[in-house]
């Protein structure tokens, strides 16, 4: 069945991926994004994916009126991914992200039970876990975050628990590992201002020595090189951004398969996990450069390791990821930044 959709931050990295998709399906899709991070062209782009249609309307979700006129004109569900997710940020500045990610939330649901729209996929995040007590992390880890990023999301999964009987609103919320790669036939990628995910930022690296850039001059730095994990750095679980899309699409077809389910959290990784050294050593192999780094010391927020049990989402949302291992993802995300150099060019010069 074809739907009207909401997707909210559909201008960023994930959302315009999840824009794609769904036009793809061939679902209309309003998009609502206030770009102060997002690119209109990326839903540009989306939009030609077809058979469905994209509009982008530029407004703030606490636009009351605005909202009001989206979700007035038919919307059957919204897919929220509008928040700020920058984790060191969220430490300097964490006003902002309760500000923007938890009352951005909260009056966009207002707005949705204004308008008799009952149906909601929330992007959340492993950072609500924390430093987990055990791994792989589960569904029934203790959520213990460490930083106002985390916990953001994690007040928005309570708000969302809270709501669902009185306001008999039905949610899933998808708590990601490492969103990675670009669009697998390379008509989408990522893009960020400033770019702090460590795929981007290797390639970039590779981008620079390729372009004739002394491979001595590296600005890339490695967060962490005494940590308790097998090679001293961050472990991470790196998932698709495509596999995460689809991820959305059969959390949608259990909303409207199941009426009344109330609100439901699924991890979504791959179940293993690469530590940094692991990711630049395939970053080599993929663009056959000799990529070099700077190690330096850990960052504020970040746990050593996180590392997926995605065996719930896949069981009760009959999803699994089509690019399980991170050399996917680097090479879809190559591919893109050497068909798009001039942004990434000057990002790295």
């Amino acid at each position: 069945m074809k739907r009207h959709l909401l997707v909210t931050g559909g201008a960023g990295f994930i959302g315009s991926h999840m824009v794609r998709q769904l036009v793809a399906d061939g679902h209309k899709v309003s998009v609502v994004d206030k770009l102060d991070r997002g690119n209109a062209d990326a839903v540009e782009q989306a939009s030609k994916a077809g058979p469905g249609t994209a509009e982008l309307i530029v407004a703030d979700l606490a636009d009351k009126a605005a909202m009001g006129g989206v979700l007035s004109s038919g919307v059957d569900a919204v897919v929220h991914f509008a928040a700020l997710a920058y984790v060191g940020e969220s430490v300097n500045e964490p006003a902002t992200y309760y500000r923007n990610n938890v009352a951005g939330t909260l009056s966009l649901l207002e707005s949705m039970h204004e308008h008799d729209v009952r149906k909601l996929v929330f992007s959340s995040t492993c950072a609500t876990y924390g430093v987990p007590e055990s791994l792989p992390i589960t569904e029934r880890t203790p959520q213990n975050p460490i930083n106002p990023y985390g916990q953001s999301k994690l007040m928005v999964e309570k708000i969302l628990m809270d709501m669902a009987k009185p306001h008999s609103l039905d949610s899933v919320a998808l708590r990601y590992f490492n969103a990675a790669g670009c669009a697998s036939d390379g008509s989408l990628g990522e893009r960020h201002d400033p770019e702090t995910h460590l795929l981007p930022l290797i390639l970039f690296e590779a981008l620079r020595i390729k372009n004739g850039g002394d491979p001595a001059g590296t600005g890339l730095r490695v967060f962490g090189k005494d940590l308790p994990t097998r090679d001293g750095t961050c472990v991470r679980d790196y998932i698709h951004v495509e596999d995460l899309c689809s991820a959305h699409v059969k959390a949608l077809d259990k909303l409207f398969a199941e009426p009344g389910v109330g609100a439901l959290q699924y991890n979504l990784g791959t179940n293993r996990g690469s530590t940094v050294l692991e990711v630049i050593d395939a970053c080599r192999d993929v663009t056959g450069v000799d990529i070099q780094f700077h190690a330096d010391e850990p960052r504020a927020g970040d746990p050593p390791e996180l590392v997926a049990d995605a065996s719930l989402a896949m069981r009760e949302l009959d999803w699994s990821p089509r690019w399980p291992n991170v050399r996917d993802s680097i090479q879809h995300a190559w591919n893109w930044y050497l068909e798009n150099p001039p942004a990434v060019l000057k990002q790295v010069a």
